[in-house]
């Protein structure tokens, strides 16, 4: 499988190429270029998926970490070395069929969403950079390879998210992705020394083989205010993934992200950027459990938390691409809750299984509702709801497929998101009923939120659209992605994910838990209901809920303040009493410093530069007066 190496190989191929050329081109040229070249990718992604999965992965009915590729990049000792190369099992081959296939529907829609847009070539550049990216993160062998990439991750986003750099809420959201997550990838940093100074390595085999055994003994017997060293590595490691992931405190910068173009918000911030923090728990999953298995339940527990409070915000927004990223923190939070409720190995290790299966169906139907959005934005120059209804009559392909993406993250059965999402709500079931409570509650809330976002934009009161602003369908360089990640919406579901992912990567059989699944759908249902109610042809019913409830809403609506409150913490605290202080130290200390040994030398030049003046009368004068003073002293001693 050594051909894997051009699925990351392409990707930056196509950087280079429209980052160098690209302004010599045509727009169309440019984003042909980029689309083929990502379509190479997801041709031969889908190719290792099947030779992986079908013929060469699985050895004895296990499926096996195979290594196609890898190099000595650094070494340290003889134990500890960086490596770059490629590493094939189960969770990264997956990853690498969603990145690509969503990639490719970006690339293709963003051909007529973007066309016109200044910096065209430009924004398919860094979208090729993003991707392979992205993809050098879930193929890397080693924690710290994984780190190198995951700071690319990082440029991409803010270049992505600033694309409209004329635009000052544009850069301020950029600045905000950039700085929120270098708080967070400190401390994944930190972690990474911690481990890998107790472990004496960086290998992701060597971490998670038996049981993370050699974590376990490494760390054993270290500790530091009560817990031990590897505790303290895996939380600061999670601290990295909950910047990625947006995970709550840490989510402020998601919804300011929409600033963003739409493609991007459906590229980046719905179905593979914010999963690599869920994907970094999961590549680790065996140091967790078996090393640190209170990081694990703080993991279950700060996602519950996440996933409800997000929702909640979602229900009160009314910019239709900030309720689809609150909506994106609380199905982020619900993979995290799966996994900080698995177990290791067969059904005990169904929420991490579940995790996966819904990191996989979330990423299609969640670049739906994106892509879905943005069709809508398209057509009627707005983000706004109070600026949209009964547009299923303009824009009927969009509206199917909208509806279609909504009854998937509803959890309504047959659609992908209820098998997956039910798989999670089994795992917490069984494990935690309060953290079960919490996400069937959260369940009933994204039932409501989607649907109040469907019936305002596609049923709802009529609207004038008037002139060039009557709205019409979309282009079908963009139905078409729409169409087949709606297919994608309603088909992942019946996969036998079970059967290719495990926490032990060893196949195991699932089924149907009645118990769980009617009542899940049942919420979902009441969620839809209400919606429908409210918001199917308009009412004052809404307005007549926030009066009822106003000082809550207002809270809900300003996100709970949170912005504030980061605000105060940054500019009263950390700017006042640490950043400040340490800047006079280093303009009046180190750099007053530096300039009083500059001034002292060039004092000292200028008076040891006259004797070199090329005087002789000064050159006699200074020999008589040191011949006067050897003579002077000479008689004196």
């Amino acid at each position: 499988m050594e051909f894997t190496l051009l699925i990351v190989v392409v990707p930056l191929l196509m950087f280079l190429t429209l980052g160098l050329a690209g302004m010599k081109m045509s727009h169309r040229v440019a984003g042909v270029i980029g689309t083929l070249g990502m379509s190479v990718a997801a041709v031969l992604s889908y190719l290792i998926a099947f030779r992986y999965f079908f013929a060469e992965g699985k050895v004895a009915g296990v499926f096996q970490q195979i290594i196609p590729l890898s190099t000595e990049w650094l070494r340290f000792s003889d134990q500890l070395h960086i490596d770059l190369g490629i590493l094939l099992d189960p969770i990264s081959v997956m990853m690498l069929v969603v990145i690509t296939t969503v990639s490719l529907m970006v690339h293709i829609y963003s051909l007529a969403y973007m066309h016109g847009e200044k910096g065209f070539q430009r924004y398919y550049a860094l979208l090729s950079l993003f991707s392979f990216s992205m993809l050098g993160l879930v193929v890397a062998t080693n924690i710290f390879q994984m780190y190198i990439f995951w700071e690319l991750v990082g440029v991409s986003s803010y270049s992505l998210i600033g694309f409209y750099y004329t635009k000052p809420s544009a850069v301020a959201a950029s600045k905000k992705a950039f700085i929120v997550t270098r708080f967070a990838d400190l401390g994944f940093l930190t972690g990474i020394l911690l481990l890998s100074y107790y472990t004496g390595t960086f290998d992701f085999g060597l971490l998670t083989a038996d049981h993370a055994s050699l974590a376990v003994s490494s760390t054993a017997g270290a500790s530091f205010l009560g817990l031990s060293v590897a505790t303290w590595a895996m939380a600061l490691i999670f601290v990295g993934g909950a910047g990625k992931s947006a995970m709550f405190p840490l989510h402020i910068w998601l919804p300011d992200a929409m600033e963003g173009p739409t493609p991007v918000s459906a590229l980046i911030h719905a179905a593979t950027m914010v999963v690599a923090g869920v994907y970094l728990v999961a590549r680790l999953f065996p140091v967790y459990f078996f090393a640190a298995p209170d990081v694990l339940t703080m993991i279950g527990y700060i996602g519950a938390f996440t996933a409800l409070f997000a929702a909640v915000i979602a229900i009160t927004q009314t910019d239709i691409k900030r309720v689809l990223a609150f909506s994106t923190i609380s199905q982020i939070a619900y993979m995290l809750v799966a996994l900080g409720v698995s177990g290791f190995g067969g059904h005990d290790g169904l929420g991490y299984m579940a995790s996966m299966f819904h990191l996989f169906t979330h990423a299609f139907f969640k670049a739906l509702l994106f892509l879905g959005a943005g069709s809508v934005i398209h057509a009627v120059h707005s983000n706004e709801m109070n600026a949209m209804g009964n547009l299923r009559k303009y824009m009927p392909i969009t509206n199917w497929t909208f509806l279609i993406a909504c009854l998937a993250i509803a959890g309504i059965p047959p659609f992908s998101g209820f098998w997956s999402k039910d798989e999670i709500l089994v795992a917490a079931y069984h494990h935690d009923k309060i953290l079960y409570l919490t996400l069937w509650v959260v369940a009933g809330l994204t039932a409501f939120y989607m649907f109040r976002l469907y019936f305002n934009l596609f049923w709802g009161k009529a609207r004038t659209y008037e002139g060039h602003h009557t709205p019409h369908e979309s282009p079908l360089t963009m139905t078409i992605p729409l169409m087949f990640l709606a297919l994608l919406s309603i088909g992942t579901g019946i996969l036998p994910f079970s059967d290719w992912i495990s926490s032990d990567s060893k196949p195991f059989a699932t089924h149907l838990d009645g118990w769980v699944a009617i009542p899940s759908v049942l919420v979902a249902a009441v969620g839809i209901f209400v919606a429908f109610k409210m918001y199917w042809k308009g009412s004052d019913l809404p307005d007549k809920v926030v009066a009822s409830i106003g000082g809550f809403y207002r809270a809900a609506l300003h996100k709970f303040y949170l912005d504030e409150v980061w605000m105060f913490i940054c500019k009263s605290v950390i700017f006042k009493y640490i950043s400040m202080p340490i800047a006079w130290f280093d303009r009046h200390i180190i750099d007053g410093t530096m300039d009083g040994i500059g001034w002292a030398t060039n004092k000292l030049s200028t008076a040891v530069k006259l004797v070199q003046s090329g005087q002789i009368q000064f050159y006699a004068w200074v020999f008589i007066a040191g011949v006067l003073v050897i003579t002077v002293l000479s008689l004196a001693f």
